[in-house]
């Protein structure tokens, strides 16, 4: 019969850091794309390209930034 427990508390550490970090991956990739749905949908259906782009960049580099500044947080 195989153990499936942890043996060590480093290692119950080390996979919390892997789940979360992957976690935080996952929800950068759906905002992500919401985003850039979002701007696909005003550059061709709502006639506004200019300002569909503006927020894509602003909006991708916002979602950086966040997440790079919430994850040095979240690691102290």
């Amino acid at each position: 019969m195989a153990v499936t427990e942890f043996d060590t508390e480093p290692e119950v550490q080390a996979h919390r850091r892997t789940f979360v970090a992957f976690e935080r991956l996952v929800l950068f990739a759906v905002l992500h794309i919401a985003l850039t749905l979002a701007c696909l949908a005003l550059a061709f259906f709502g006639h506004v390209p200019l300002f569909a782009l503006l927020l894509g960049l602003g909006g991708t580099l916002a979602l950086i930034v966040g997440f790079v500044v919430s994850g040095s947080k979240s690691e102290r």
